[in-house]
């Protein structure tokens, strides 16, 4: 068998001041055209940066848009008595919001919102973990802007202390699918709860940015 040419078997000096040039002639140019185009790696970063805050706060005009409606504000009122209707007037029977969000002493939200729903026109809603948020977390949305709820809803301190592992996985809570379930003359949000998970993930997932606020 022929030996295999001496190129092949060894880079000689030529060959390896060859390649050194092209890297060093390649990274020049590269270097050259990347500041000449306003495009060094800062820039390029505040330009992902600026992207993700965009995309961020887009993705929650629509997240937004889902909390402030009815089915998830009613629960999520500025007093103790919860929301009712498409028109979010206080519940009929005046319930307490209590400690643990509950309610108070025999008026207890599972007295009415069983785990599964009762058959017949103007029942209340099922789910077996039908509640308000506690007393010592209200978590209120009822009046909140964009920027107020969005910064709240980051907030360990104010969100349950949630991290934002926590809140991407929120998005699964029974409760909060019910919201697309509730039957009888009760509208829906305003977009299918799968795009809300993809919104509600989005947002979080590019920085969880609240809007400016107005």
């Amino acid at each position: 068998m022929d030996p295999l040419p001496s190129s092949s078997r060894k880079a000689g000096p030529l060959q390896v001041l060859l390649i050194l040039s092209v890297v060093v002639f390649l990274t020049t140019a590269i270097t050259l055209m990347t500041h000449e185009e306003g495009t060094d790696i800062e820039t390029y970063r505040k330009t992902l940066e600026d992207n993700d805050r965009e995309a961020s706060v887009e993705a929650f005009g629509k997240v937004y848009k889902v909390l402030m409606h009815p089915r998830c504000m009613n629960c999520h009122p500025a007093g103790d008595v919860p929301l009712q209707g498409n028109d979010s007037h206080l519940h009929a029977m005046l319930p307490q919001r209590g400690p643990d969000g509950k309610g108070l002493y025999a008026m207890q939200c599972g007295n009415c919102h069983h785990s599964k729903a009762v058959p017949g026109e103007n029942t209340p809603p099922a789910n077996p973990e039908w509640h308000l948020p506690p007393a010592d977390m209200k978590m209120v949305f009822e009046g909140r802007s964009a920027h107020e709820l969005a910064t709240q809803l980051i907030d360990p301190e104010r969100n349950g202390h949630k991290s934002m592992e926590d809140l991407l996985e929120h998005a699964n809570d029974t409760l909060v699918k019910a919201g697309w379930a509730m039957g009888g003359d009760r509208t829906p949000p305003p977009i299918s709860y799968e795009e809300f998970k993809e919104v509600w993930t989005r947002w979080i997932e590019t920085g969880a940015h609240a809007p400016e606020p107005q």
